[in-house]
């Protein structure tokens, strides 16, 4: 954790109460900055002198950011993104926010408060834009009873799916509830997977597609989504378990999301689950997925290319989740 990337503190002599102070006092001073000149203000250097007083003013320094960067940032960055998103036809995007992504609590472990923050950040965004962006609800598994309780106030607010990260193995019975709730009110879980984890990663309990294809075939009601297949790993781990016996793992949706676009992948996809499970996605970067599109135009005839473009995502996400329902 750092201090404000634009202020000069002397760690040495501040006190927690005062670091507090001027965090705040630097969060208004660059929301004054920033609206008067329309940009970020310049980085400055900080001095540190004393380690255990970085640590003491963590909170105060880690909060102050993240309030920045989830309140000033995004502002052009997601204007960015959906303006890029217009100019290459894509009319909704769905999304899901984790946490205060590790400032205040780790990554993959959100607490309740940190859940809280980041999907109602993202019903704020959907508020602002109400005809391009729907939200997953992002829970923690090992709060079973926040989580069902996040779910149902997410999803009246307008939420259409459930976002599972790393926070418990997808094998684990933790997760049950959060599937049955899933099926009682209609909505897929995405779910985020490691294409074959061959042993376990610090600070997550990440699973692969062969757990996430268990935890399918325990909820055969609900509709699961395999995240992000081009994201790195051995995607072809992910495609054999999703094959699976005879029939396959049928409530399995394979995501084309991730920058990995290595030859022959589209084509093993359609191979594994056909044109009517696979979903149009780009993660964080809009080119690669775009780059999918455009190569599935010469694999797939029109209607099948549909399918994967948005009558596939029409289908399993709540009626009326999107215009074209």
């Amino acid at each position: 954790m750092g201090a404000l990337p634009w202020a000069e503190w002397d760690h040495g002599a501040a006190s927690v109460r005062a670091a507090a102070v001027r965090a705040d006092e630097g969060v208004a001073e660059a929301y004054a900055w920033s609206a008067q000149n329309r940009k970020w203000p310049s980085r400055r250097q900080y001095r540190r002198r004393d380690a255990s007083c970085i640590l003491r003013l963590g909170t105060a320094c880690a909060l102050a950011s993240w309030r920045l960067t989830t309140q000033i940032w995004p502002c052009s960055l997601n204007a960015s993104r959906l303006e890029a998103g217009r100019k290459i036809g894509i009319t909704i995007h769905v999304a899901s926010i984790l946490g205060s992504f590790g400032r205040t609590s780790p990554t993959y472990f959100p607490s309740p408060p940190d859940l809280e923050y980041g999907n109602d950040a993202l019903l704020a965004l959907a508020h602002d834009h109400p005809d391009a962006v729907r939200g997953y609800v992002t829970v923690n598994p090992n709060y079973t009873a926040h989580a069902c309780a996040e779910i149902a106030r997410c999803l009246g607010a307008g939420m259409v799916g459930i976002k599972l990260a790393a926070s418990r193995r997808a094998t684990e019975a933790l997760l049950d509830p959060i599937c049955e709730v899933a099926a009682k009110r209609g909505v897929p879980v995405l779910h985020h997977v490691w294409q074959h984890r061959r042993h376990d990663w610090p600070g997550q309990e990440a699973s692969d597609g062969a757990e996430l294809c268990a935890l399918a075939a325990r909820h055969p009601k609900v509709r699961f989504i395999l995240a992000h297949i081009g994201g790195g790993g051995d995607w072809q781990h992910s495609l054999a378990a999703i094959r699976g016996g005879p029939g396959g793992v049928p409530n399995v949706y394979i995501d084309l999301s991730g920058s990995g676009v290595d030859g022959g992948m589209l084509e093993a996809c359609l191979d594994a689950a056909g044109p009517e499970r696979l979903l149009f996605g780009t993660d964080l970067t809009i080119d690669t997925g775009w780059a999918k599109l455009r190569y599935l135009e010469r694999l797939l005839p029109p209607r099948e290319l549909e399918l994967v473009m948005w009558r596939n995502a029409a289908s399993i996400f709540p009626r009326g989740a999107f215009p074209a329902d």
